[in-house]
């Protein structure tokens, strides 16, 4: 986990260009794994307040280097793209995220801030709404004539997941609008589930031998995004309704009426939602609702505030992600005193070294913790904390426990300073900190019984492999039994039919199914065989420019290992891959230049048959031109104008140099617009581009 946690400067004005280049590159992986942690996989692995923390970083960065944001920029991103499981939709209307406040004084500069832009003297009233921030899965609902039509998930923001037919399981959601409803109108709000349902599914799940949630917003999410609805059925699902999305006709020109147009089509309004005249009143009402927060049967994990006026919240508009008109207020996280009781070192994938603190059991916020996140070796020396400490922990944002502070007042006199280890717990070899990273990691690649584990259940993961029938626990056997040791061994699976048949709960049926989906997925999508491998920031869209870009298995690590060379030309053309930077390129030689990945590839690649991409055309008006696309594009998103134009055989680029043959230029673009134009590169517009690519 420590590797998705960078390490930020204190004092930004001492970092170089290329350092902050680094940092954004760093920042923006972080923040989409841990988007993708939370909104796609329904598993988040950091507070909420570390994730904050994290944006908030970014969004310094990019003030402080406003020529180095990224085209992948976190700033512009909502949650994660959909997973695949489920078909997609794009959202008429943007499932925006929120700003947070953290203080009063935070709220009563969003007061300001919107006078401010509504060039409103304090003497002119304005109303805001104040409701409870449901601790749950977002969701959006389209009504057609009253009738419920579509269901879809937040996804990204701008596409999500269709779950219609989940939907229609939950009986809080209405399939027929009572009243005089709009002809069309999405209905926005929270799937959840609340406290006394979850400890009894969880009950049950522990009986049954499933899964355990670690808290109600996990189970809510993962019961919606079944498979089979028979499933989300049976699960005690809830909704709240707070928000419009596409509307034909709005029945208010308030948000307070719009909440009282919901409560008359039947639908879950929050009860604890009013209105208010001012900051002082909004902060009043924040303290209301987390008086009655404990004894409230869902979670809630702060207090949203709107402003009440439409024609208000038209005009302030939105940056980037979120709108100016809405803020979301959390609530501190609750907090604990216990002891310390060990600090164990857990292996992952990529050979991160992260610490974990054993505690004395300790009730928080309802929950018993037993064991905290120290994040990394710097955090333990941030709190000098020791074994036998006591420690103040916190589960921040609800769900993730970790130690705010070491009680040194009421420290053992003799009792000695925690030293990181310089070995890998798990293989004895050594435990090296590349220099700007916050991880030390293990250097024994698949030798380390740890990361052969990791690496093989990411390898069979659903974005990679997707073997039906080989999870985690599979993995976990084959691996104990000497059966796994590299990626090829699981297709040697497919000759231990009867070892397999021999062991507790593998019949007949269930091992032919098995060795059929192994042997199914010999022939596998290059992308998803990249991803597979679990290099370290190779992500699912990168291994898929990687598989376009190089096509075999086999190219892509004869120039990595090529890459070496800084001043190669393979270092160059890696370069050269839009949204592939130092950092991604550095990760890829490691990993390529590793004897012992070397030879579990060359093994690999005797089991399997990698699928090149479609061939990108050759004969289009752009085929091997260099494209950057800058800006904001109106009539197509950043990542289908770089799609479409790598189908058409163009190389895209995500800087300006004087190979560049044409930069596209959206709304606001700023410096690759004029270093364009003073290298001579040719400008197009996206009306021009579009013409230009018909």
């Amino acid at each position: 986990m420590s590797e998705t946690y960078p390490s930020i400067p204190a004092d930004l004005d001492a970092v170089t260009d290329d350092e902050a280049a680094k940092l954004l590159a760093a920042l923006a992986a972080a923040i989409a794994y841990h988007d993708n942690a939370y909104h796609g996989a329904d598993t988040p692995e950091i507070s909420d307040a570390d994730y904050d923390a994290l944006v908030r970083a970014n969004q310094a960065v990019e003030a402080r280097f406003p020529n180095l944001r990224r085209s992948d920029s976190p700033s512009m991103r909502v949650g994660a793209a959909p997973s695949g499981q489920f078909a997609k939709i794009k959202h008429i209307v943007p499932m925006l995220s929120l700003s947070n406040a953290f203080s009063e004084d935070d709220v009563f500069e969003f007061s300001a801030r919107i006078r401010r832009f509504l060039a409103l003297d304090d003497a002119k009233p304005i109303a805001f709404t104040a409701e409870p921030k449901i601790d749950g899965l977002s969701i959006s609902l389209r009504y057609e004539h009253g009738e419920l039509k579509q269901a879809a998930t937040r996804g990204d923001g701008a596409e999500g997941e269709d779950v219609t037919a989940n939907i229609r399981t939950i009986s809080d959601i209405p399939h027929h609008l009572t009243g005089t409803p709009p002809k069309i109108v999405e209905v926005r709000g929270e799937i959840y589930m609340d406290k006394a349902d979850f400890a009894v599914l969880n009950a049950k799940q522990e009986t049954n031998g499933g899964k355990i949630f670690a808290n109600p917003r996990n189970a809510a999410a993962g019961s919606l995004r079944q498979k089979d609805p028979e499933v989300t059925r049976q699960r005690p699902l809830r909704f709240f309704a707070y928000a419009s999305g596409d509307v034909s006709e709005m029945p208010s020109n308030t948000h307070d009426g719009f909440l009282a147009a919901l409560r008359s089509w039947g639908f879950s309004v929050n009860p604890l939602s009013q209105l208010c005249s001012s900051a002082d009143e909004l902060i009043s009402a924040y303290h209301a609702i987390a008086d009655a927060r404990p004894n409230l049967p869902y979670d809630i994990d702060g207090v949203v505030y709107k402003v009440n006026d439409y024609a208000y919240q038209a005009r302030l508009g939105q940056v980037s992600r979120a709108p100016r008109w809405a803020i979301a207020h959390k609530f501190p996280a609750e907090q604990a005193e216990t002891t310390l009781e060990a600090i164990d070192i857990q292996v992952g994938r990529t050979g991160a070294l992260t610490p974990v603190a054993r505690l004395s059991p300790v009730l928080v916020g309802g929950v018993i913790v037993s064991n905290a996140t120290l994040h990394n070796e710097d955090e333990i020396m941030r709190l000098d904390a020791r074994v036998g400490d006591r420690v103040i922990i916190q589960r921040a944002g609800d769900v993730i426990p970790q130690i705010v502070r070491s009680l040194s007042e009421k420290r053992a006199a003799d009792l000695p300073k925690y030293t990181f280890p310089d070995k890998c717990p798990i293989c004895g070899s050594d435990a090296i900190r590349p220099d700007g990273e916050a991880v030390k990691r293990c250097t024994g690649g698949f030798s380390c019984t740890a990361q052969q584990l990791e690496r093989l259940k990411h390898f069979v993961s659903r974005d990679a492999l997707d073997i039906d029938g080989l999870g985690s626990k599979q993995i976990e056997l084959f691996h104990e039994l000497g059966w796994l040791a590299d990626p090829a061994d699981i297709f040697t699976l497919t000759n231990r039919k009867d070892e397999l048949l021999a062991l507790d709960r593998m019949g007949e049926k269930s091992v032919e199914n098995l060795i059929e989906a192994i042997r199914a997925r010999r022939d596998i999508a290059l992308e998803r065989l990249i991803f597979g491998l679990g290099i370290r920031q190779i992500g699912q869209a990168t291994a898929k420019l990687l598989a376009q870009r190089y096509g075999s298995l086999e190219d892509l690590m004869t120039a990595c290992i090529a890459a070496s060379d800084a001043s190669s030309d393979a270092y160059a053309e890696l370069l050269a891959i839009d949204q592939i930077g130092a950092g991604v390129i550095a990760d890829l030689i490691r990993f390529f230049n590793d004897p012992a990945n070397q030879a579990a590839i060359t093994a690999l690649l005797a089991e399997v048959n990698p699928i090149p991409p479609d061939a990108p055309a050759e004969d289009s008006s752009v085929s091997g031109k260099v494209i950057v696309f800058t800006g904001t594009l109106s009539k197509m998103s950043r990542s289908e104008a770089k799609a479409q134009a790598e189908r058409l055989g163009a190389r895209v680029s995500g800087s300006v140099s004087g190979k560049t043959d044409y930069l596209v230029a959206g709304a606001d673009a700023g410096s690759k617009a004029q270093k364009a134009a003073s290298l001579g590169v040719t400008i197009l517009s996206e009306d021009e581009w579009l013409q230009l690519t018909r």
